[in-house]
């Protein structure tokens, strides 16, 4: 690496991890509040919090690296800009192309990264944070709750109260549960329960003991009690995990043809592609007049492009998983269009100066 480009390089990295950083720290801090306005620590404790806090920023790294990059293309060449730095260095023969393979030489591999994290690492997080979800939302886990107090949340609506409990906080006395539903509500009370692990998927089922079943409906139909000696409660509502699309591994999108799968598999794909462009249009944004720097329609003018590629990218995406556009063009419209407009918006001369050697 010559070094011009890797001073260029180095002048964009410093804003990048700034930028990074600031947008990591941002989302963690709202998924913590998120999640402690459900009441997840009581629920399931401050560790498996924790945990779901960093499954969700790394989930979203996928989305926080193109920002940040992004920013930092515009920050790091406008400080240059404005400084002189840069007519400087065009005086001395360096031309538009030897910046632009400087700011490659950050954009691509935070594409390449922003894609393996997409393909590789997002499945498996949210894998990961659907098991943790379907507990904390179930609010069955009865080892974190104390006796003599309900706990419940406005979401799920459900409430659990739970009399007395044993040295082991695994046998209970007295167990209350209520859940509300679509058409009605239901009610279980059972004098005993204790919380068991299924050898299946190691989910949590409360087994109840002598109790009742009160199905409470809001129509003009009869309500209905149900007498039991043994009731075997999942924590989860469903007998199977919902492993949706999202924790699908690359190969087995590959092997489906679903509308769904397709566009899942090329929003994995165009991560790394969206991440370059992005940078490449940011380019245009960074340059000013030495004497003005940047004023505020720069910025507004590049917030609303980044805004303008956010939402349609989601419709794209949307898109083929209606089946309104299929696998050809897919999600791919928008980067032939989004290359045509980095194209435009940088110089006329920009490709016979890239591939020179000067």
């Amino acid at each position: 690496m010559k070094i011009i480009e890797r001073y260029i390089a180095q002048e964009l990295l410093i804003p990048f991890i700034v930028v990074i950083g600031i947008l990591v720290g941002l989302f963690a801090s709202f998924s913590s509040a998120n999640l402690l306005a459900k009441g997840i620590t009581e629920s399931l404790g401050m560790t498996v919090m924790l945990e779901l806090v960093l499954l969700k920023t790394l989930i979203a790294m996928e989305v926080l690296i193109p920002i940040a990059l992004y920013v930092a293309v515009i920050v790091g060449l406008g400080r240059m800009y404005k400084d002189q730095e840069i007519n400087a260095l065009q005086s001395a023969g360096v031309g538009n192309g030897r910046i632009i393979r400087a700011v490659l030489l950050v954009a691509v591999p935070l594409g390449i990264i922003s894609g393996g994290l997409s393909i590789f690492v997002r499945p498996w997080a949210y894998e990961k944070n659907y098991i943790l979800n379907a507990q904390a939302e179930a609010e069955l886990n009865t080892n974190r709750f104390q006796t003599g107090r309900f706990y419940g949340t406005e979401k799920s609506g459900r409430v659990i109260y739970i009399q007395a409990k044993d040295e082991s906080g695994n046998i209970m006395q007295g167990v209350f549960h209520y859940i509300k539903k679509a058409n009605g509500s239901e009610i279980i009370v059972a004098n005993k329960g204790q919380q068991m692990k299924s050898g299946i998927d190691e989910r949590s089922q409360i087994h109840l003991f002598d109790g009742s079943i009160y199905r409470l409906t809001h129509t003009l139909t009869k309500d209905t009690v149900t007498r039991f000696k043994k009731l075997i409660y999942f924590t989860n509502e469903e007998n199977v995990l919902d492993y949706r699309r999202k924790t699908a591994s690359i190969s087995a999108l590959m092997d489906s043809d679903q509308p769904g799968d397709i566009a899942e598999r090329q929003w994995r794909f165009s991560r790394s592609i969206g991440t370059i462009l992005l940078a490449l249009i940011a380019v245009s944004f960074s340059r000013t007049s030495p004497r003005q720097g940047r004023n505020n329609k720069t910025f507004f003018l590049a917030a609303l492009v980044y805004s303008i590629y956010y939402i349609l990218h989601g419709l794209a995406q949307t898109w083929v998983t209606q089946g309104k556009v299929g696998s050809v063009p897919g999600v791919w419209w928008l980067y032939v269009l989004m290359f045509i407009v980095a194209f435009s918006f940088l110089s006329p001369g920009f490709w016979r100066q890239l591939f020179s050697r000067r």
